[in-house]
């Protein structure tokens, strides 16, 4: 397998230059987020770059990661500063190890970050939605907080453990009282922003959707790569995390479905990412006989990732269909758009939001479906190159990263300190 793949570039100006450069000049901007380092976490990265382009000083706190391991770097002139953090949980002791030791680095580094830098706003990343906890204390000294609204938690807790008992309530008040307590909101679409309205009980002037646009100078068409086939004639491509909620088990049953009922040894799955399920997924596919015919990658570096989806023939999104899933957008979609690819996923709001016609949707959580979808595309070139050229289309000229800038630089706009007269 090539480690690097020879790029043909989107036609794109790097994104953060489409940021006022003097829009945040004096602006001093703490960025927290929790559950992934940066540069590693897209959007994060891209926000930081943004804000820096537009004049901003800008520093992250983030956790550590897999290549992240220096607890201080200056990377493109953003400071990055990152603290350890306990193993993911999946029980109630384990979550509040790891957001009690999270909540106590951000703020052992907020206020760091206070005394050698200085900050006016802090922006805080969900999840979890705790990080106004680090925000409060600095509130009082006139400092705005800016709450970027990554993950709908309840909703999210309900999907994981299927039950609303007294962590889910938790999860309701705390997610409240981040609304509560941040000054502006930063919606990731629509369903998003209305959740801040209605149950956040925020002004609708003070809740700015910001997209998660992919980054054309990033996300680039590969030269396809016959490895990852595995020797057959299609290649079904999907990148994401590997956890219980995300669906795989019924990309799985679908993936068996079109193997072992209906015969098609010419068809490979290549899956790409992380998580807490990955060595269970990879046991269940050997159980269903799919050893040989599904592909998982793992973590893999964007080189690496994109000549794999560039070698797809259709790409998918198989996250169920439940009240967190319908109303989040999905990077992977965007990104599966931006490579030219057509895609297949389950019928959700958002999804059918951001890929229109570039993919089809499969009854809610019914794998026989979703296979059906995959295969009536895997017999119909034609209609796959309409539908990739569709969602390229859209993405160059609505949903690239380069048209959420101002957006965004408009939310800071708005969270401006009152004494800042810049």
């Amino acid at each position: 397998m090539r480690a690097m793949a020879r790029a043909t570039a989107i036609e794109s100006s790097d994104p953060a230059a489409a940021a006022e450069p003097l829009a945040l000049a004096g602006r001093k901007v703490l960025i927290v987020v929790e559950n992934l380092p940066v540069p590693f976490d897209r959007r994060v990265w891209q926000e930081a770059r943004a804000l820096k382009a537009a004049g901003a000083e800008v520093v992250v706190i983030c956790p550590f990661g897999k290549g992240f391991t220096e607890a201080y770097e200056c990377i493109e002139g953003i400071h990055v500063y990152r603290h350890p953090l306990p193993v993911e949980a999946d029980r109630a002791l384990g979550y509040a190890l790891e957001y009690g030791a999270a909540l106590y680095h951000e703020m052992r580094l907020a206020l760091k970050v206070w005394r050698r830098h200085g900050f006016d706003t802090l922006h805080g990343c969900n999840p979890p939605d705790l990080i106004f906890l680090v925000a409060l204390p600095f509130k009082l000294f006139g400092k705005r907080y800016v709450f970027d609204h990554h993950d709908i938690n309840p909703e999210l807790y309900e999907a994981k453990f299927a039950r609303r008992d007294a962590f889910w309530r938790l999860m309701r008040l705390f997610e409240w009282l981040t609304f509560k307590t941040a000054d502006v909101v930063i919606s990731t679409n629509e369903s998003y922003r209305q959740i801040a309205i209605d149950r956040g009980g925020k002004r609708p002037d003070d809740v700015f959707v910001v997209r998660s646009g992919p980054d054309l100078s990033r996300v680039r068409h590969a030269d396809p790569n016959p490895v990852y086939r595995n020797g057959r004639r299609h290649l079904i491509g999907y990148v994401g995390v590997m956890g219980d909620q995300e669906g795989i088990d019924l990309l799985l049953e679908s993936a068996r479905h079109i193997v072992k009922d209906l015969g098609r040894d010419d068809v490979q799955f290549c899956l790409a990412g992380a998580g807490s399920s990955l060595d269970k997924l990879i046991e269940e596919a050997a159980r269903l006989g799919l050893a040989d015919h599904v592909t998982f990658l793992g973590r893999v570096p964007d080189a690496t990732l994109f000549e794999m989806l560039s070698t797809a023939d259709v790409c998918v999104n198989p996250d169920r269909v439940n009240p967190m899933n319908d109303k989040s957008t999905m990077n992977k979609i965007l990104e599966y758009m931006a490579l030219g690819k057509p895609i297949v996923q389950f019928e959700v709001t958002e999804g059918r939001v951001s890929a229109g016609e570039a993919s089809l949707y499969a009854k809610p959580n019914d794998p026989i479906d979703f296979a059906a979808k995959v295969l009536e595309l895997l017999a119909d070139p034609e209609a796959r190159a309409r539908m990739g050229a569709f969602g390229r289309t859209r993405v160059e000229t609505q949903m690239a990263w380069t048209y959420e800038v101002p957006k965004l630089i408009a939310a800071y706009r708005r969270a401006k300190p009152r004494w800042f007269r810049g």
